[in-house]
């Protein structure tokens, strides 16, 4: 017997990745819709489950839409309104959100880690309106802080 080289999950989440790249992914619910256009039946939870598996993040493209997004898709253009300010002392960065945003902010973060885009970073930790964030050396606060206001275009 001959093992598929990839299961139907994967297929899915590749489906799904397309079509994120393609702008088409604005909610779960365009996930369920564009996978029963392509003959697929799932349900949102599925498709929520996908879209966390496959790093997908909501955010705003370049036309100001809200959609979803790749970890690394350089089209994501994070929203300088989530960051209320950024202070940075040592080695440890904070930053001061709306209420409820910080979980995105950091998840955003942590997926510029992951992708390279922020090394001098080593992790950080969200709460309702605040992020925390620790720099890899232990004077590289103010240097992140920069970095960070860029990537948030709250700063150059």
């Amino acid at each position: 017997m001959v093992k598929s080289l990839s299961n139907p999950s994967e297929q899915r989440k590749r489906l799904i990745a397309t079509l994120i790249q393609a702008g088409k992914i604005h909610s779960q619910a365009d996930v369920v819709k564009e996978l029963k256009a392509k003959g697929l039946t799932v349900t949102q939870a599925t498709a929520s489950r996908d879209l966390q598996e496959l790093g997908a993040m909501r955010g705003k493209g370049d036309d100001g839409a809200s959609r979803y997004v790749l970890g690394g898709t350089t089209t994501l253009t994070p929203n300088s309104q989530l960051i209320v300010s950024i202070t940075s002392s040592g080695n440890t960065v904070v930053i001061k959100t709306p209420p409820a945003a910080a979980q995105f902010v950091a998840s955003t973060l942590d997926l510029a880690m992951s992708a390279g885009e922020l090394m001098t970073a080593i992790g950080t930790v969200a709460g309702d309106d605040t992020v925390l964030v620790i720099a890899s050396t232990a004077n590289g606060g103010p240097a992140l802080a920069k970095k960070i206001s860029i990537m948030f275009g709250k700063g150059k």
